[in-house]
């Protein structure tokens, strides 16, 4: 699958991405989408190009992948079976994406204005148009799931914490608006990549590809794009609340799970270090020389080279080095 000539996707938009697509543009609607996830009332264009860049390549890159997952199956198109093999290893995503399919589901019953009688008949008799793309993951998922874990999401109603932390933070941010600026709020985060979906499928230039994706694998990717944009805005407020500190708060700043990871580890491996190593151990005071000894050139030159005094003296100047060089970084928990 490495060879680029049987490539599924189509040479010119692997190769330059977005050359033939240039023309159609989401940086608008971007700038709109930033704002109801957060970022400024009006964030820079060049800001929303950056980020339609960034969802852009993601995009292209999983169209990829799910091309050429397509064509081992032996399939016509893109489907949502080969986006959730995909994202299969990503539990939160996935079940993020499963209650997303849930939600399409039922805004469609609602739409259609199927009321409780028909969704009756409907179960009794097998049928499940109403349920398309629940039926779709459900079978999927059981094709594919030896311990039952990937089943377990469908009907987890475990609360997603990055949603409810988004949602904190709009209700935040609605707290001083007016009712013009409200409504300006609402209407942006009414906008998603699924309601141009003429538009969203040119963007990605899908009439060059070989293998298509269909009606579904669209409705996915269409989310795929705007979570991705709303990952950038959490990662870019998080960084902005990392250069803004507060006095006299040494932790108002963001501390980043990397550093705690390895403090911790670090802190770790100090309290596991036995109390009887030598670096827990006071040097060995050295004991001055008899007098007997003192005349004696081949008893001194003897002993220090059985390592009794020389190398008790060497270690103890190797330990002093060492920690005058952690006090000079000011790394202490290197230490260990």
């Amino acid at each position: 699958m490495n060879n680029t000539a049987a490539s599924p996707v189509s040479t010119a938009t692997s190769s330059s991405g977005r050359s033939t697509a240039k023309s159609v543009s989401f940086a608008v609607e971007l700038q709109s989408m930033m704002f109801s996830l957060g970022d400024a009332r009006r964030p820079l264009h060049e800001t929303a190009v950056l980020v339609e860049d960034v969802v852009h390549t993601q995009l292209i890159n999983l169209l990829q992948q799910a091309a050429e997952i397509s064509q081992l199956r032996g399939a016509r198109v893109i489907s949502a079976e080969d986006l959730l093999f995909l994202m299969r290893k990503d539990k939160k995503k996935l079940r993020r994406l499963l209650k997303y399919m849930f939600f399409r589901d039922y805004k469609s019953k609602i739409v259609k204005g199927i009321d409780e009688d028909d969704l009756l008949e409907d179960k009794l008799s097998g049928s499940n148009n109403t349920n398309k793309r629940q039926k779709i993951a459900q079978d999927f998922l059981n094709s594919i799931d030896q311990t039952g874990e990937l089943l377990a999401m469908l009907e987890d109603d475990e609360i997603d914490e990055v949603k409810q932390e988004r949602m904190e933070r709009a209700e935040r941010q609605t707290r001083m608006m007016d009712s013009a600026q409200y409504a300006e709020f609402c209407e942006s985060r009414q906008l998603s990549f699924s309601k141009k979906a003429s538009k969203f499928r040119d963007w990605l230039d899908c009439s060059s590809m070989e293998i298509k994706p269909n009606v579904v694998a669209m409705e996915i990717l269409a989310y795929l794009a705007y979570e991705t944009v709303a990952q950038l805005v959490d990662l870019a407020l998080l960084v902005r609340q990392d250069m803004v500190t507060k006095a006299g708060d040494p932790f108002s700043h963001a501390i980043s799970a990397t550093f705690i990871q390895y403090h911790n580890s670090a802190e770790g491996s100090c309290m596991k270090s036995s109390p009887d190593s030598p670096e827990n151990t006071p040097p060995h005071t050295p004991t001055a020389p008899s007098s007997g000894s003192q005349h004696s050139g081949k008893t001194t030159s003897g002993s220090l080279g059985n390592g009794s005094i020389g190398q008790d003296s060497a270690k103890t100047k190797q330990r002093k080095r060492k920690k005058s060089s952690y006090r000079r970084n000011g790394m202490a928990f290197l230490a260990c």
